[in-house]
């Protein structure tokens, strides 16, 4: 029986989501990130999660526990962000590399537009949405008015992630979104690291220098590259940084399959993350792989993308007008095989 209701979750005002054999926990405060995604009957932890771990701790590092979205995501280099009708000047936050780096959407506090379960059709569903203008302490560096929302629906079909993306502005809208996805390492209760390989669908390298940005070349797979690619690659206990390519088609027990999955190998148990169209780029990382997680992070567009001189067709980049609205989604699931 599917339940949709706000509770108490580490001392913060939460929505938990019920359906089938899921259960989901969104924190609308938190920027609308999944905190928790649980098979309770293939007993898998889908997203990195830890019952001792604080909102606190969470907080300060909203990036890296759950499914939290990001816009604009990735690095922009020396904090500029060009459009087809404007420069903006982003504060540096990644001192290292000059860069500015993940965007402000994961740190704001999001509205529930709508909470409810279908009990006839067993799902439940959660609708927010941040509404971005001048009261945002951003808007000085970024001022471009926009509505961004997010349904997410679970289902015995796992948890759908839709987001929308609406300009309010009057000069040109930038767009590119990211899901810093963190897998939990292993997923399931009683796993080992060492028994997990993921298959990510990916196409051609794109290059990146020193500083994590684009060197706009697009370079064939190397045997490393093609582990994703041929569904081997370990992604934990070893040190993935970056790595970032061109998508292209996956397999999944023989069909078509836009999205890539995470096996372990041992238990005979996937998780699977399917995406839209719109995403057009893998970057995983790991975190130096000793740290409980790896992030397969689907990306509409490069790192860098509005200040690279790719086509947009290469970088995924596009931009809206006002009254325009840019849709993806992506759904994860988890079965046996």
């Amino acid at each position: 029986m599917s339940t949709a209701e706000k509770i108490l979750f580490k001392n913060q005002e939460c929505v938990m989501l019920r359906a089938d054999r899921y259960t989901a926990i969104v924190a609308n405060q938190t920027g609308s990130s999944v905190l928790r995604l649980r098979d309770e009957e293939l007993k898998v932890e889908v997203f990195r999660y830890k019952d001792d771990v604080t909102m606190e701790t969470i907080d300060q590092a909203r990036e890296i526990w759950g499914l939290p979205t990001l816009y604009l995501p990735n690095r922009f280099d020396g904090g500029v962000l060009r459009t087809s009708d404007a420069v903006y000047n982003l504060p540096i936050n990644e001192i290292e590399f000059n860069n500015y780096l993940h965007g402000f959407v994961q740190n704001r506090v999001h509205k529930i537009k709508e909470l409810y379960a279908d009990k006839e059709n067993d799902t439940a569903v959660l609708v927010t949405c941040y509404d971005y203008d001048e009261n945002d302490e951003f808007f000085k560096f970024l001022p471009l008015k926009f509505k961004i929302s997010y349904t997410f629906t679970l289902s015995k079909d796992g948890l759908k992630q839709e987001i929308k993306l609406t300009s309010l502005a009057e000069k040109m809208l930038p767009v590119s979104i990211c899901t810093h996805t963190c897998i939990n390492a292993p997923f399931c209760d009683g796993g080992n690291e060492a028994d997990m390989v993921l298959s990510v669908p990916v196409e051609k390298k794109c290059e990146l220098d020193e500083r994590n940005l684009p060197t706009e070349k697009l370079t064939g797979l190397s045997d490393w590259d093609k582990e994703y690619k041929n569904g081997v690659k370990m992604p934990t206990l070893q040190d993935i940084s970056n790595d970032m390519y061109t998508a292209c088609m996956n397999k999944l027990d023989g069909e078509d399959f836009y999205g890539c999955y995470m096996t372990d190998i041992k238990k005979g148990i996937q998780i699977c993350n399917e995406v839209s169209k719109e995403f057009k780029f893998w970057n995983i990382w790991n975190d130096k792989g000793n740290k409980g997680y790896f992030c397969p992070e689907p990306m509409t567009a490069m790192i860098n993308a509005p200040n690279l001189s790719l086509e947009c067709e290469i970088s995924g980049y596009t931009e809206l007008s006002k009254g325009e609205t840019f849709s993806c989604w992506q759904r994860f699931f988890t079965k046996r095989c």
